[in-house]
């Protein structure tokens, strides 16, 4: 139901209002495969996952040609192959992918390591090359660690901690945006992308947000992002220049309120694509 929330909410609309010119190719379908069952007995639906996966990487890649997809979904899972996709695009024109994950959580657990069997917890893991991922197509190009940001983290498993205590990716938790705000680190990493000369894939999930702003989401986190925090981040990512794609995923609309989680959500995309808070007068009566 995501990508229909997002297109009822406006999306296209909105982008359109900026002077992008916007094509919707509809809905993903995944590949049909077979696969061995997994070694870890939780593991849900692993079949459909590698072939969403397979779908959606090779979509991500062939898209990345005539423009700036965005991938719109409930599930975060969807970012095993729509990552993968944009990391064999980078490669093909010979520039190394940078990923920034808004996310309370940090997905970089295997098929092996999960305890939830829940797959929207393994997309970094997957992308940045870690073993237990033998069902799933292979990757034209990882992504190092030290080029993944994660930016709003508050909901990280030990096994996920113990894994990327070994690498260098840019780890941002609330406490640290409490303390010296999202600019500072956001543009740290931002300046990591720029020196690289690098492509930068966004995926911002619902649970970024504080679940008061956001309520739309099945893996709510207390004490999220505010929305002045998430806008601030996407007018700065937009200033920037430097990305190339866009994940909007976790949206649940059976848990939103009147549609309110998938309106933020699209103006949250807009600031990305240019739009700026101060550019729209608040409505009367408000």
């Amino acid at each position: 139901m995501g990508p229909d929330a997002y297109r009822t909410a406006g999306l296209a609309e909105a982008l359109a209002s900026l002077g992008h010119g916007v094509i919707d190719i509809g809905n993903v379908a995944p590949d049909r495969v077979e696969v061995a069952p997994p070694r870890n007995g939780v593991i849900h639906e692993l079949a459909l996952n590698v072939g969403w996966t397979a779908a959606l990487m090779r979509t991500a890649r062939e898209q990345a040609t005539n423009g700036f997809p965005i991938f719109m979904g409930g599930d975060h899972a969807l970012s095993l192959g729509s990552v993968a996709g944009m990391a064999a695009y980078a490669k093909d024109v010979g520039r190394p992918l940078f990923v920034l994950w808004l996310d309370a959580h940090s997905d970089f657990h295997t098929p092996d390591s999960t305890t939830t069997g829940n797959l929207h917890g393994t997309p970094l893991g997957y992308v940045t090359g870690r073993e237990g991922f033998d069902a799933f197509p292979s990757l034209p190009a990882t992504v190092p660690v030290s080029q993944v940001g994660m930016i709003g983290l508050r909901s990280v498993d030990p096994e996920e901690r113990a894994a990327l205590e070994d690498g260098d990716a840019t780890l941002v938790d609330m406490r640290m945006i409490d303390e010296i705000g999202i600019a500072r680190p956001l543009s740290e990493f931002l300046e990591k992308v720029q020196s690289a000369n690098g492509l930068l894939h966004v995926s911002l999930d619902v649970d970024f947000l504080d679940p008061a702003a956001a309520p739309a989401v099945g893996t709510t986190v207390p004490g999220g992002a505010t929305v002045r925090e998430a806008h601030l981040a996407m007018e700065m990512l937009s200033d920037s220049g430097l990305v190339a794609s866009l994940d909007l995923v976790e949206l649940n609309p059976s848990l939103d309120e009147r549609g309110r989680t998938a309106a933020l959500m699209v103006e949250l995309a807009a600031s990305l694509m240019g739009r700026r808070v101060f550019d729209r007068p608040t409505p009367r009566g408000l």
